[in-house]
Parts: structure tokens; sequence; C-alpha cells
């Protein structure tokens, strides 16, 4: 399947991202992405975009800035800013994600306010991260 012919084709595309770059957004393998066709002039710092690295893959991160050079992403589980990405590397927009057959809009108010509390928080996600592990260990040892 060609996601982007789908994409500028006016299609939107239903598809299960791989790896961890995006969670706690997505688990891999069991949560499933809706990306709609978008004008990258339209996207805002917070939106997830679905972007092509220079002769690469395909990647879905966060647009943490917008800037004249272009987009700056983040991973949601990550901390090194990619960009500046061009206009053209981007080919749509996140709309909705579904987890276990639940279905919600990245429009929804809750959605946007914990996302852009957690894109605000990047600079402590090492801390958020090394809290998490020691929650983990802490619990295995029980």
């Amino acid at each position: 399947m060609d996601i982007e012919k789908l994409l500028r084709d006016g299609h939107p595309v239903r598809l299960k991202p791989q790896g961890f770059s995006m969670y706690p957004l997505f688990i891999s393998g069991r949560d499933e992405a809706v990306i709609a066709p978008c004008d990258p002039a339209s996207l805002h710092r917070g939106d997830v975009a679905l972007y092509r690295r220079d002769n690469s893959i395909l990647v879905l991160h966060r647009i943490w800035k917008v800037r004249d050079d272009g987009f700056y992403m983040v991973g949601d589980n990550q901390t090194e800013i990619e960009g500046p990405l061009r206009p053209d590397q981007i080919h749509g927009k996140l709309i909705a994600c579904n987890r276990n057959g639940l279905e919600f809009s990245t429009s929804n108010m809750l959605y946007r306010l914990l996302s852009g509390i957690w894109l605000f928080c990047r600079p402590l996600r090492p801390l958020a991260h090394k809290i998490a592990d020691l929650l983990r260990r802490f619990r295995r040892k029980r």
C-alpha cells in the first residue's frame, strides 16, 4: 500500500505505528492511527504529523515548533528534537487514535489538554522515565 499516494489523492489512512517513539499515545502492535491529508500550512504546535525523512522512513511525531525554516518534531517518548523539516516532507495529520476498538478524535478537549501538558514537559521526560523505571523495579521486588 502506498500511504503517501493515498494521502495525496485525498484518502485518509489507518495504520499501526511501529516502535516506541510515540509511547504512551501509541503502543506498537495494539493501537491504530487515523491519518488524513492536510495542508502543512494548517499545522500547529502539538499536532501529530506523518512525514518522510529524506531518503528514509515514514515517521509519525508531534510538532514541537513551527518556524519560517520548517517544522521541528519530537516523539512523545523522546527528548531530542528533529528538524527543520520542509513542508513537502509532511504527508498527513493524525485525526484520531483507535485503542482496543475505541476511537477518539485528536480534537477532543481532554486529548488536546493532556498532549499539550506532555509537550510542555518535554525537558522533564528523562526524569519521568527514571521515576517510572524505579516504580516498576519496586513493584517487581514486592
